[in-house]
C-alpha cells in the first residue's frame, strides 16, 4: 500500500453481501485533478457450499471489472497491486455482511439506561442486537439463561453501572453469561468474546467469573457518569473483535483478512461511518436507509449525534410478511393505487415470501411491491425515533433503586422539521425504475416537514466508500458527492397546527429558478395537493414561502422562509397533504382515484 494516500491512483473495493458480492474501481483522474468511479462488477458470494470460499466471489466481481476495463487486476488467484503500469490497482479493502453478519447479544443493568447505551455502541458498530438481557426487563434468572445459550451469538456486550456506583447488579448479570456457558455461532475450536464495558470497579470479579469461560477484553465504561455516553472504546474493540474472531472463523476470510489493505468492516458500520462524516463535513443532520430483503438500517445524525437501528424484522424479500403482521393490510392498501381486496393483497404477499428472490414483472406488482416499501419504511423510521433518544434518567435518577422504577423518558432526537438530508438505499430505493417513484416513497414513508433534501444512492456504493474513508477521505468524499449521490430533488412541506379542509391554502412559495435549470415558479400550496416542479441540479435555487396562518415551515407559526434550495433529477416536490396528522386514506373512498392523481402529478408511473 502506498505510503501517502495522495500517492494512491487506483482502488478496489469489494461488499461481500449474503448473496452478492459487489466490486467497484476508483481512479484518480490527472485531467481533473479528482477520484471518479470507473468501474463495477458483481458476482454471487460464495461463503456457502459447495465452494466455502469468500474469496471466489470476490475474484469474480473483480474479473468482471477486469473484462469491462480491458485491464487485468488479478494474478496467480490473488488480487495485483500495487498498480504497474495498467495492471492492478493500489489498494484493497472490502466490507462484509455474508453469514447473516455481525450478530451480537448486550446485557446492561437498566433497560432505559446502562443497557440502551451498550445496544447504541453494538448497533453503531454495524451490530444486529439479537436480544438484550437487563436485571430489570421482568425475565426470570433461567429464562436469561435460556435465551443466551439458544442465540448463540457472535458476541456479547456486557454493560453496566457508573464508575464508583454500585457492583452488585452487573456482577449478577455476569453470573448469569457464565451459567450460561454460550458458545459461537461460528467455529467450534474458539472461545465466545464478551466486552465488558460496565463500572471500572467490577472489573476484578468480572476477570474471575468470565475469565476462564470466553475470551474477555475490557473496554471503557459506556455510562462512566450518569450524564454522559463513551461509546467509541466498545464500538472500537467491536470492530477489532468482529475482525480477529468473528471474521476468522468463517470459510476463506482468512486470505480476504491478508488481501484487505485497511481492516474488513461490518457494512452497516461503514454506511453508518460514512454518513456521519457527510454530516459532519457540511453541518448537516442527515437521515439514511438502507432497505433490505430481511432488515432495513436507519442512520441518523441530528446536532451531531450519531444513531444507528436494525429492523431485523422489516424487508422487502424474507421478512415481507413481517411488515403485513406489523403494518396491517389496511396501512399498505391506503399505498396501492389500483382496485384490490385484502385478501387478494395478502395472497400477492404470501407469494412474494415464498419466492423472495423474484422482482416485479408488471406494472401492478411494482405498485403493490412499492407500497409495501412505504410500510417498512415508516414502520423502521418509527422504531428508531424510539431508540434515538436523549440520555435517559439523568436528571430523576439518584440511586440504583430509583432507576429500577424508571418508566421511560428521554426525548427522542430525531426532529423532521430540523432534517436537512434523507439518503435512501437498498433496491427498492436505488433500482426502481423511474426516479420519481424512490423519490415518492422516501416522501410518503418518511413525512419531511419544512424544507428537506432528498437524495439515492445509485448503484449501493456506500459501505466501499464508508470504508475507504477510513484510510483516503478526499477520495471517498470526492466519489460520494460525484458517482454515488444521486440528487432526487428537494421536498417543502407546510405543517398545519389544526386540521385543515381539502383546497386550503397552507403557504405561498415562489421559487426563483435558473432559466438553465427551468423555469420559475410560484403559487400556492394547497391542502390535499402534491405538486412537482421541474428544476435540474446546478446552481441554488431561492425559495420565498409565505404561511398561512397557524402553518409551520421552519421558522415557527406564521413565519415567512427564505431558504436557498437545490434541483434534481426529479425536481422540487411541494407536499400539501398535511403532518397533523398525514391525510389519512385507509377509509377513504377515492383512495385510488386520488393516489392516481398524485402519481399523475409526480410522473411517478406511466399513463395508460
Amino acid at each position: 500500500m502506498p505510503r501517502k494516500p495522495e500517492d494512491i491512483r487506483s482502488i478496489l473495493a469489494t461488499d461481500c453481501g449474503s448473496t452478492t458480492t459487489k466490486a467497484i474501481l476508483i481512479e484518480y483522474d490527472e485531467a481533473n485533478r479528482e477520484y471518479r468511479l470507473t468501474g463495477r462488477g458483481e458476482a454471487p458470494t460464495t461463503v456457502e457450499a459447495p465452494f466455502e470460499d469468500v474469496t471466489r466471489g470476490v475474484l469474480n466481481a473483480i474479473q468482471e471489472i477486469s473484462e469491462l476495463r480491458g485491464r487485468p487486476f488479478i494474478a496467480g488467484g490473488a488480487i495485483l497491486r500495487p498498480q504497474q503500469g495498467e495492471a492492478g490497482a493500489d489498494i484493497y479493502i472490502s466490507t462484509s455482511s455474508a453469514g447473516g453478519g455481525l450478530q451480537m447479544v448486550v446485557a446492561g443493568v437498566v433497560k432505559s439506561m446502562t443497557a440502551e447505551s451498550a445496544q447504541r455502541a453494538a448497533l453503531g458498530a454495524g451490530s444486529i442486537v439479537m436480544d438484550i438481557i437487563a436485571s430489570n426487563d421482568r425475565r426470570k434468572p433461567h429464562e436469561k439463561i435460556e435465551r443466551i445459550r439458544q442465540l448463540r451469538p457472535d458476541m456479547i456486550l456486557l454493560a453496566g453501572g457508573t464508575d464508583g456506583g454500585t457492583i452488585k447488579h452487573v456482577v449478577q448479570l455476569a453470573e448469569l453469561i457464565s451459567a450460561a456457558n454460550p458458545r459461537p455461532r461460528l467455529g467450534q475450536g474458539y472461545d465466545l468474546p464478551i466486552i465488558y464495558s460496565g463500572n471500572k470497579e467490577a472489573r476484578e470479579l468480572i476477570r474471575e467469573i468470565l475469565g476462564r469461560k470466553c475470551a474477555l477484553h475490557i473496554t471503557g465504561n459506556v455510562r462512566p457518569v450518569l450524564e454522559m455516553e463513551d461509546l467509541a472504546p466498545s464500538r472500537d474493540k467491536i470492530h477489532d473483535l468482529f475482525m480477529e474472531h468473528v471474521m476468522a472463523q468463517a470459510p476463506g476470510y482468512r486470505k480476504l483478512m491478508d488481501w484487505a489493505d485497511a481492516p474488513i468492516m461490518p457494512t452497516p458500520g461503514a454506511v453508518g461511518l460514512l454518513i456521519e462524516m457527510e454530516a459532519r463535513k457540511k453541518g448537516v443532520n442527515v437521515l439514511g436507509v438502507d432497505i433490505g430483503g430481511a432488515t432495513t438500517d436507519v442512520f441518523s445524525v441530528f446536532d451531531g449525534v450519531f444513531n444507528r437501528t436494525v429492523s431485523a424484522n422489516l424487508g422487502m424479500s424474507y421478512s415481507v410478511c413481517n411488515v403485513l403482521a406489523e403494518a396491517g393490510v389496511e396501512n399498505i392498501m391506503r399505498w396501492t393505487p389500483i382496485e384490490i381486496s385484502p385478501e387478494d393483497l395478502r395472497n400477492r404477499i404470501a407469494n412474494k415470501m415464498i419466492r423472495p428472490t423474484t422482482i416485479p414483472q408488471g406494472l401492478e406488482e411494482l405498485k403493490i411491491e412499492q407500497a409495501i416499501a412505504r410500510e417498512a419504511l415508516r414502520l423502521s423510521l418509527v422504531q428508531h425515533k424510539e431508540f434515538a433518544v436523549s440520555l435517559k434518567g439523568v436528571q430523576t435518577e439518584r440511586d440504583i433503586s430509583q432507576a429500577f422504577e424508571q418508566s421511560g423518558g428521554g426525548q427522542t432526537l430525531v426532529n423532521m422539521m430540523k432534517l436537512d438530508m434523507i439518503i435512501g438505499s437498498g433496491g427498492v430505493l436505488s433500482h426502481a425504475p423511474r426516479r420519481s417513484q424512490s423519490m415518492k416513497i422516501m416522501i410518503d414513508s418518511f413525512l419531511p416537514e419544512g424544507f428537506t433534501e432528498l437524495t439515492v444512492d445509485s448503484i449501493f456504493m456506500m459501505p466501499h466508500l464508508g470504508v475507504l474513508s477510513t484510510i483516503h477521505e478526499t477520495a471517498a468524499l470526492q466519489v460520494f458527492e460525484k458517482d454515488c449521490l444521486i440528487r432526487l430533488g428537494a421536498c417543502i412541506a407546510p405543517v398545519e397546527s389544526k386540521r385543515m379542509r381539502e383546497g386550503d391554502v397552507m403557504a405561498h412559495v415562489r421559487l426563483e429558478i435558473p432559466s438553465s435549470q427551468g423555469k420559475p415558479w410560484s403559487g400556492p400550496i394547497r391542502y390535499g395537493e402534491i405538486i412537482l416542479v421541474p428544476a435540474t441540479y446546478g446552481e441554488p435555487i431561492r425559495a420565498v414561502a409565505e404561511p398561512a396562518r397557524g402553518v409551520d415551515l421552519g421558522a415557527g407559526r406564521d413565519q415567512p422562509v427564505e431558504k436557498m434550495i437545490h434541483g434534481g433529477v426529479v425536481g422540487i416536490a411541494l407536499d400539501g397533504r398535511g403532518r397533523r396528522p398525514f391525510l389519512d386514506l385507509r377509509q377513504a373512498s377515492d383512495r385510488v382515484a386520488r393516489l392516481a392523481r398524485w402519481s399523475r402529478d409526480f410522473d411517478e408511473y406511466p399513463e395508460g
